[in-house]
């Protein structure tokens, strides 16, 4: 990659450059204008005079008779000195000289052929002609007798250079004005170049449009969603995946958030400066852990940012954690249990009562190879096989009856999608039995399962007190718990979210004589 410029040298460049356009363009109409202005000034000061010297008695006179030409030249002198003027010229009604500044031109024809206008249609004007002295502007105006009669023509001349001389003391006054415009012009540019500078951070732009396209590449690679808005609740920014939780189209920056999130506790929280930190809301049936955070310039409130995720995402995660925690615990349940037997059989054999661990032997095989029929012959889904298995050897541990009834059977495989769900529902619902029954002498569980029409039915009864009208209402609320200890309250709560997912449903009712029978109902079309 090449050597780029930094701003403060493109700066320079470029204003330099724009600078001096601007000036040589200003420059050249200036010369023009006023170089034309002072040749109608000196002109019309040259038509002044001579429209004077038409009006003198002597000089009408000396062009009519031709008397006191002498007197008339010395009149005519005396006024080209005081008013500048090169020369003063009067002729006769042919064009010839009477007066002139060198004597030895005076008889002479005038030169310059600009004599017309005056003699034959008697008008005064300003003209431009090169004569015996040289180019000139000259004011020339006819002379007329009391009859009305055009009897001669006088001709007042200034000459170029003199008039060339006066635009070039404008013209450097000029220049020097326009040098310092110029030299005002750079410091300015060099200190814009600063001040943006400093506003970036002292970024050049080629690197502020990296970071750009580095940001919005980080933004769309990430999960959470981004959105942000500036201090008036506009949006400034969203990502791909905000865009896609809540169902927004394109083009909705520099909207309302109120408009892009119509009648949302997110679009009320962003348009205003009060709350920050983590939150729960819902919008548009998903529930969504959201993270607020504000922007600040200078300690004056600048906008907010909210990220957010989608709460089933989070409980995925949390669900498998909780699983394989719950797995390696009834793992280690199943081993202390298995240890204990194995020291039973083992103290049998010492003290001689070999029939009776040869039976106990066949008796834990016959419940394994009961249960084990069940679970893989009649039910073929690995995910539903680990939940049950855990669950026995938990059941085991607690002293629980936990019967999977023989007539049980489920051989659909579900998706990956339906794992974490699955193990939520079904796990949740045997802990809450294997709870209920902790309290009575003889505690049993029984689960039975079928999936042989269009719907998955799972059916968990239990022998434990039942569930008391009065809170029946309340156990699927999150953080209810009839417990003392304040550590529970969420079974259910995360059971009905998972059923949601899996658009399911459950049912409870009482069992006979005593106990819950709780029943579930998932389709086995996850797509309906």
């Amino acid at each position: 990659m090449g050597k780029k410029r930094s701003l403060e040298k493109k700066f320079m460049i470029y204003i330099t450059g724009l600078i001096t356009l601007i000036m040589l363009l200003v420059t050249v109409v200036y010369v023009y204008l006023e170089r034309e202005q002072a040749r109608q000034l000196i002109g019309e000061q040259a038509l002044t005079t001579a429209l004077a010297v038409s009006e003198i008695s002597d000089v009408k006179t000396a062009l009519a008779n031709g008397s006191n030409v002498d007197d008339v030249r010395e009149i005519v002198e005396r006024i080209r000195e005081s008013s500048g003027a090169e020369y003063i010229v009067i002729g006769d009604v042919s064009g010839v000289r009477i007066t002139h500044p060198d004597p030895t031109e005076i008889g002479h024809p005038m030169v310059g052929g600009d004599n017309e206008g005056a003699l034959v249609y008697g008008d005064s004007y300003i003209s431009l002609a090169e004569g015996s002295l040289g180019t000139s502007v000259r004011g020339k105006t006819p002379v007329i007798n009391e009859e009305g009669q055009i009897i001669g023509v006088v001709s007042v001349g200034f000459m170029i250079e003199y008039i060339n001389s006066i635009f070039q003391q404008g013209f450097i006054a000029f220049v020097i004005w326009l040098s310092l415009i110029f030299l005002l012009g750079l410091a300015g540019s060099r200190a814009l170049a600063r001040s943006i500078r400093n506003d970036t951070f002292g970024l050049e732009p080629y690197q502020i449009a990296r970071l750009y396209k580095e940001r919005q590449a980080v933004l769309e690679s990430i999960k959470e969603g981004l959105i942000a808005t500036d201090q008036n609740g506009t949006v400034t920014l969203v990502n791909q995946s905000a865009k896609d939780m809540l169902q927004l189209g394109e083009g909705i920056v520099g909207k309302p958030i109120e408009t892009v999130l119509s009648k949302s506790e997110m679009a009320e929280v962003l348009k205003k400066q009060g709350r920050t930190g983590p939150h729960e809301a819902i919008f548009q049936d998903k529930r969504l852990i959201i993270h607020y955070q504000t922007i600040e310039e200078n300690g004056v409130y600048g906008g907010k940012v909210a990220s957010f995720q989608n709460r089933s995402e989070l409980n995925e995660l949390i669900n498998a954690l909780s699983e394989m925690q719950q797995y390696s615990q009834d793992l280690r349940a199943q081993t202390h249990e298995y240890t204990n037997k194995l020291y039973a059989i083992s103290g049998w054999l010492q003290l001689g009562y070999t029939q009776r661990a040869i039976e106990f032997i066949h008796q834990e095989t016959g419940v394994q190879d009961r249960d084990s029929k069940v679970l893989f012959e009649q039910i073929k889904d690995p995910t539903i096989q680990a939940v049950i298995i855990g669950k026995r050897s938990k059941a085991s541990e607690k002293k629980i009856d936990f019967n999977v009834d023989p007539e049980s059977s489920a051989v659909t495989v579900w998706s990956k999608t339906a794992t974490a769900p699955l193990v939520t529902v079904i796990g949740n619902v045997i802990d809450n039995a294997f709870e209920a029954v902790l309290s009575v002498s003889n505690p049993k569980v029984y689960l039975f399962m079928t999936d042989m029409g269009d719907e998955l039915i799972i059916e968990v009864a239990d022998n434990g007190e039942g569930i008391d009208d009065s809170i029946a209402d309340r156990i699927f609320e999150q953080g209810f718990s009839t417990k003392a200890d304040g550590k529970r309250g969420f079974g259910l709560a995360l059971t009905m979210a998972a059923l949601k997912e899996l658009n399911g449903s459950l049912e409870i009712e009482a069992n006979t004589p005593q106990g819950t029978i709780v029943s579930l109902y998932i389709p086995k079309n996850q797509e309906a």
